[in-house]
């Protein structure tokens, strides 16, 4: 077995099952990989002040948040990027011409185009959001994050069109394929891990990672080991030099199996 050193995991869809419980598999890989000194980041596109129950239930003290845009070792701050406040002023505009709704996270608010709309209240229901305000242009300088709500097909070009250096990431959970996350082509989940393994002086060879959406793409892509989830996203599969099974399958614990971690 190689000498693995750092392990990324993707929550929603690779850690989280559809009915939002953990698998014990799931748990135990994650410990089995801990006890062999491998140090765990969780990777997400959620904000990290929403995703503090799951990090304590895997006992998980390094994060990865907003799609790449807030990280933290061991508990301490490593880097911080928002968004550059007038890329967030287009996107309002755009979304409030074309009746998209819109979550704007900053560092521990959840700032919704409207909290009533229906859509809105299922996005929060689904990612079990707590901190939430309505919208003010008081926030738009605080902005690590956007998620776009409502979307049809190819709506998404709206806002590519606009800033040429991001890309739309639809989001890979059933019943929100509506939903798209922002990503910054110069911050991104892989970006994030190519900074912590240069800070950590790791060799990309070295570390794994597991997702299931287009927003892990530069992730998997960016790591020796890389794994798409049985359930992940058609296109996510290029980016892998793995795939392993579902998040209801025991994909992560079959994937470190593979690898050796688990024997």
């Amino acid at each position: 077995m190689k000498n693995y050193q750092l392990l990324f995991l993707d929550i929603d869809g690779t850690i989280l099952k559809p009915d939002d419980t953990i698998e014990e598999s799931t748990k135990e890989a994650i410990a089995v990989a801990k006890s062999k000194g491998i140090t765990v980041f969780l990777a997400t596109g959620r904000p990290l002040h929403e995703i503090s129950t799951i990090a304590k239930e895997l006992n998980i003290t390094s994060l990865i948040g907003y799609n790449g845009a807030y990280a933290i070792h061991d508990g301490k701050d490593i880097f911080k990027t928002p968004m550059n406040r007038s890329t967030v002023e287009g996107f309002v505009k755009i979304a409030n011409a074309n009746d998209h709704e819109f979550v704007l996270y900053t560092h521990d608010k959840n700032v919704f185009s409207n909290i009533e709309a229906s859509l809105v209240k299922e996005f929060i229901q689904a990612f079990h959001l707590h901190k939430n305000n309505d919208f003010s242009e008081e926030f738009l300088s605080q902005i690590l994050g956007i998620t776009l709500i409502n979307l049809k097909e190819n709506e998404h070009k709206l806002y590519e069109t606009k800033e040429p250096s991001i890309h739309l990431s639809q989001v890979n959970v059933d019943g929100l394929r509506h939903c798209y996350d922002v990503i910054r082509d110069n911050v991104n989940k892989g970006i994030a891990v190519q900074h912590i393994l240069d800070l950590l002086k790791i060799n990309k060879e070295n570390a794994v990672a597991f997702g299931d959406g287009m927003n892990d793409k530069e992730m998997l892509s960016i790591v020796g080991e890389g794994f798409a989830m049985g359930n992940a996203h058609p296109d996510l599969i290029q980016y892998a030099k793995h795939q392993t099974t579902s998040v209801s399958d025991s994909g992560i614990y079959n994937g470190l199996k593979n690898l050796g971690v688990i024997s």
